[in-house]
């Protein structure tokens, strides 16, 4: 078939609103290679953003589908997608919970916005955050490792107390088992500055470090994984009960998220991929 031929069929093909693909399987002709591999690749991005719950965009699922010999353009897959009416999920900021209005000690902002770690339970961040439901707040407590950004310790409650915190710590230190020396970077919320946590923090010599009063980008990797939570998962959803909210929850931070979701400061690998 000629070029100026083709051009035709996919003006054609314009006019009405139709495939190409379509066009060739009621003219009875062969299909072209590149329809059959924009087919194909349609199918792979489609089972990608469903598999995982309409929440990567074009740049992740690019990465995910390329391989060294058969590389996929994030505009090839952006493309398709718009077609489709394929929306990814987008992250939202959310503002802080934590009350630094005390009279407690406050440590010094060692980590400094430098949030790169070479190896892990070198630098821990943490935080609190809050989750709507019908029994009211339920809040979570996390502890991000800063190198492959995994959760690895969290805890949830109904009320937003030192316990909660402490709670989260133990379970990161237990987990990792128990490492000394580790950089443990807060905001200064009342929970973070008790003389509990400190005492804990102190127990297997962690340095604290705290953010600048009301200066959330001290912390950012930490607000930013707030944000993916509930955005991408946990927007739109309406919880009875706390429990329905802690299942939910659960899902998110031990299946989807160390398991499936990539990270571009991991080279996109997930948080599992980049520890191994």
């Amino acid at each position: 078939m000629s070029v100026e031929k083709g051009l035709r069929i996919a003006k054609l093909c314009n006019v009405l609103n139709v495939t190409r693909s379509a066009y060739y399987a009621w003219d009875g002709r062969p299909e072209s290679k590149r329809s059959i591999r924009k087919k194909e690749l349609t199918e792979q991005v489609k089972e990608q953003f469903f598999r995982n719950h309409k929440i990567p965009g074009a740049r992740k699922i690019a990465k995910k589908l390329s391989t060294p010999t058969k590389p996929v353009g994030r505009n090839s897959v952006s493309k398709i997608m718009r077609e489709n009416g394929w929306i990814p999920k987008v992250v939202k900021k959310y503002k802080a919970t934590t009350n630094s209005n005390h009279n407690l000690p406050v440590a010094e902002n060692i980590l400094n916005r430098d949030f790169h770690a070479n190896k892990p339970n070198q630098k821990w961040v943490s935080d609190i955050t809050y989750i709507a439901t019908d029994e009211g707040w339920l809040y979570l407590a996390g502890v991000l490792d800063l190198c492959g950004r995994e959760l690895v310790g969290w805890a949830m409650g109904e009320r937003m107390t030192k316990e909660l915190v402490i709670t989260a710590l133990r379970q990161a230190k237990g987990r990792r088992g128990n490492p000394k020396g580790v950089l443990s970077h807060s905001d200064r919320g009342s929970q973070y500055c008790s003389f509990d946590y400190q005492r804990e923090l102190k127990k297997d010599g962690f340095i604290c470090s705290m953010s600048r009063k009301g200066n959330c980008w001290d912390n950012a990797p930490m607000e930013s994984f707030w944000g993916k939570l509930k955005q991408e998962w946990l927007n739109g959803k309406h919880f009875r009960t706390r429990e329905s909210a802690k299942r939910a929850i659960f899902w998110y931070i031990e299946v989807y998220y160390k398991n499936y979701r990539l990270h571009e400061s991991n080279g996109y690998k997930t948080p599992r991929e980049y520890a191994v």
